[in-house]
């Protein structure tokens, strides 16, 4: 089957999929459907052969588990799956989330743009017709007021006509199209800016917000929302994971029937997964307020240095005022854009948050609470605190080179490096069937294969280190039956049919850096690594190439003769070839031709004659006089 014809199967199964949920009800993503697909097959339980191609046997069962995990409503792995989905489709960096913002904004401009710039005005009527527009244009594209406000619109034609008066409409037509785009952006910050200094001044400004204060409010608020979000993540996370050791624990496990305990760790996994989402945002939050704090300022520095310029002066040249203007616009165009990132970020929040009810109703209050009683109950920071000092020691691994243990004292950017697993212990996820357990970097950073792994205690860490390609191909096997742990684990390089959310992300807040151990390397290259080709007949220049070719084809019509004697045919054989003869033109000024003798030479004695043993040359050319 080729490339084609299974993408074309691939997108019928998910659509029969898409349609068979919808029929119960239950209108999903192709998106969410595909990744489900995927996960199925992947899933050794359902003995999928992905070497093979699949019969009709196989779509139809693919299809029956694909619909049943798709409609299950007491599912938390399946709200992890779909928060994932959701977090991949609408969250980005940073430059994207402007960049798309921006491209909209120029988009609806369009429109209004167009008509400006194609505008042939004529008549005084057509001409206030094309003022007016060009109001509406600087309202929209700055954003400070409603073009249907009176009193906005009064405020930016006034502001308008002390940069930009009606009269010089007719300069403004004879301008090419992109001229008069350009023009129209330089009004527009320098409008916006005189806009803003005179609400600063407390001479203007209707209908512009307070955006500095606005967003003084709003971050500590939103980022105050999300600290509770993540303490409470945290809080049922410790208390599943209280739930699960203890169950299992028990010796034999005692399986409550209220409270199975797969469904406890899908639950775990559920608030593990919500919680680093909302990491993710706090980190863009706190981003969002040092931007903000700088922008205010310098904002603050450039409306006392404009107010300096200005003063009291009934007159200040335009040089010295318009680019204050134009830098002041830009500055606010950037609260502006921390406005829309924060609303953006907002929306994800409360987006995400009903993506963690399922496991809130299937395990509330009440049944939790008679199963924790005599169960301690530790934080990620307790159980670290547990293991601090209890370290690896390097030289048990002696005999297997490729592990090497980093420490603090003997690493650069320790806390900074890139764990595996998102610092949970893999040991734990294998020994304890798929549990996520913070590792402990005190204990020592194992780096096998460029990868960097920890682990919640030294006696997980020796047992991981003992096997690490076996171990490592478990965790693997752990998450085809979970498969909301690929994303959340960062497995994405074991599984390249699924593709990572966040690429770009640079984790946790952290910034992603190369663990540097204190110890001297060296390096050597070749000298020459690849091999060279050099064509030595090569020739760049057309002209060449022509004459290479013309003497070829001349060739072609030329014949060789050869000549030899009586007495010389046993000594050598000579051989020659010739060029015919061409006639060369010149002309100069005056039209003159010239002809000289062929020189002709005649010799005597070559063959020998009988008492003379010298050859007479003599000389046969005729005199010019003659010609």
């Amino acid at each position: 089957m080729s490339r084609a014809q299974a993408e074309s199967v691939i997108k019928n199964i998910i659509r029969e999929i898409v349609q068979e949920c919808a029929s119960k009800g239950h209108s999903l993503s192709e998106t969410l459907v595909a990744f489900m697909v995927k996960a199925v097959v992947l899933d050794p339980q359902n003995e999928f052969n992905v070497d093979r191609t699949l019969t009709k046997d196989d779509v139809q069962k693919l299809i029956k588990y694909c619909v049943e995990r798709l409609v299950d409503a007491r599912s938390p792995s399946l709200d992890t799956i779909k928060m994932q989905v959701y977090f991949d489709m609408n969250y980005t960096s940073r430059k994207e989330f402007l960049d798309e913002h921006r491209r909209v904004l120029e988009a609806r401009l369009t429109p209004v743009t167009r008509e400006i710039t194609d505008s042939r005005a004529r008549t005084r009527e057509e001409l206030e017709s094309l003022y007016r527009k060009i109001v509406s244009y600087v309202l929209l594209r700055s954003g400070l007021g409603s073009p249907t406000d009176i009193a906005v619109v009064r405020e930016a034609t006034a502001a308008l006509q002390s940069v930009f008066p009606q009269t010089e409409l007719g300069t403004f037509m004879s301008l090419t199209k992109r001229d008069k785009e350009r023009q129209l952006q330089e009004l527009t910050f320098i409008v916006s800016g005189i806009r803003l200094f005179n609400k600063e001044c407390g001479k203007g400004g209707e209908g512009i917000d307070d955006l500095p204060g606005i967003l003084n409010e709003a971050i500590p608020a939103t980022t105050q929302n999300v600290d509770i979000e993540i303490q409470n993540s945290q809080q049922s996370a410790f208390r599943f994971t209280a739930l699960v050791e203890h169950f299992q624990a028990l010796d034999p496990p005692v399986l409550p029937n209220e409270i199975p305990v797969q469904l406890l760790k899908e639950s775990l996994i559920n608030v593990r997964q919500h919680e680093a989402f909302l990491r993710i945002l706090l980190n863009d939050i706190i981003g969002c307020a040092q931007q903000v704090e700088m922008l205010v300022n310098q904002l603050g520095a450039r409306m006392d240095q404009l107010q300096q310029t200005v003063q009291s002066k009934t007159a200040v040249p335009t040089a010295q005022v318009y680019p204050q203007f134009i830098s002041i616009s830009h500055l606010w165009t950037c609260f502006q854009d921390e406005m829309v990132l924060l609303s953006v970020l907002s929306n994800i929040l409360a987006s995400i948050e009903p993506f963690t009810r399922t496991q809130r109703d299937l395990f509330p209050e009440e049944i939790l609470v008679p199963h924790l009683e005599g169960v301690v109950i530790k934080s990620d920071e307790q159980r670290i605190h547990e293991t601090m000092g209890n370290r690896v020691n390097p030289d048990d691994f002696m005999d297997n080179p490729q592990l090497q243990w980093l420490f603090p004292e003997t690493t650069k950017n320790y806390d900074r490096l890139l764990l595996q697993y998102r610092g949970c212990c893999g040991y734990t996820i294998i020994k304890h069937n798929r549990l996520l357990l913070p590792g402990n970097p005190d204990i020592g950073i194992l780096q096998y294969q460029d990868k960097l792994y920890v682990f919640s205690s030294r006696s997980a860490a020796y047992e991981f280190a003992a096997y690490p390609d076996k171990a490592i191909a478990l965790v693997a096997e752990a998450a085809k039956k979970s498969p909301e742990l690929i994303q959340l684990l960062e497995l994405h390089q074991q599984f390249a049919a699924i593709s990572p959310y966040s690429q770009f992300l640079r984790g946790e807040g952290r910034m992603i850096e190369k663990p540097v151990t204190k110890s001297d390397s060296g390096t050597q290259t070749d000298t020459h690594i690849l091999e060279h080709n050099i064509v030595k007949n090569y020739e760049w220049n057309e002209w060449e190439l022509r004459r290479k070719a013309l003497k070829l084809a001349n060739l072609r019509t030329r014949i060789t003769k050869s000549m030899q004697t009586n007495l010389s045919n046993i000594r050598r054989d000579n051989e020659t070839q010739v060029y015919l003869l061409k006639d060369q033109g010149a002309q100069t000024k005056r039209d003159g031709q010239s002809n000289v003798p062929r020189p002709q030479v005649f010799l005597a004695g070559l063959r020998g004659v009988r008492g003379i043993r010298t050859m007479v040359k003599m000389d046969l050319t005729r005199s010019v006089d003659e010609i």
